[in-house]
């Protein structure tokens, strides 16, 4: 099979524009990322692949109840979790409940109640606090060590979509994080 120049310059062309399309779809619009461990059971398991949107957080911080793809302080790393608290809210977890803004939050999401308390603390400004939805297997922000709050520019991007397995392919939809008004005094802890 023969080419002239000008097939052959055309098929470079195209092959050229399908690789550039692709790259700004990759760096500015939507990545993959593949979910590694159990720290986000029963909603997402291991081994699953995502569709991440990288531009909505360009025009609006992250929502408390999205599942977002993060890179905590060990930047060779991402983690997969859920945004339970974004800057100026109030967060506790006491007794097994989340209570924000002095709320108990309704977590139809989680399977068991969580067995470690957090003290009473602010979401400072510019950052987000997530958690794995299974609760007591998850390193995110309760562990300051690794995770902590969350910088906004740390946030990858908005998990929108399960895409292999192909059976278990889905559209993801966060969750309204609904209170309910709790009349117990909170404890304020420094």
């Amino acid at each position: 099979m023969e080419f002239n120049k000008s097939e052959l310059r055309e098929w470079i062309e195209s092959i050229a524009g399908s690789v550039l399309t692709a790259l700004f779809i990759m760096v500015f619009l939507l990545q993959t990322y593949k979910v590694e461990g159990k720290s986000m059971e029963p909603n997402l398991y291991d081994g699953q692949r995502l569709i991440v949107d990288k531009i909505t957080y360009r025009f609006r911080p992250p929502q408390p109840g999205e599942v977002v793809v993060i890179k905590p302080k060990d930047p060779s790393k991402k983690f997969v979790k859920r945004v339970i608290a974004t800057e100026g809210q109030n967060l506790q977890i006491t007794n097994g409940k989340l209570r924000i803004n002095g709320l108990t939050v309704d977590e139809p999401y989680i399977n068991e109640e969580m067995r470690e308390d957090y003290p009473w603390t602010i979401i400072p400004e510019g950052t987000v606090f997530v958690m794995g939805d299974n609760r007591n297997r998850s390193m995110d922000s309760r562990d300051d060590r690794n995770v902590g709050f969350v910088p906004l520019e740390n946030v990858v991007g908005r998990a929108v979509m399960i895409y292999w397995p192909l059976n278990q392919a889905q559209v993801l939809n966060p969750p309204t994080l609904e209170g309910k008004w709790e009349f117990n005094q909170l404890e304020f802890k420094n």
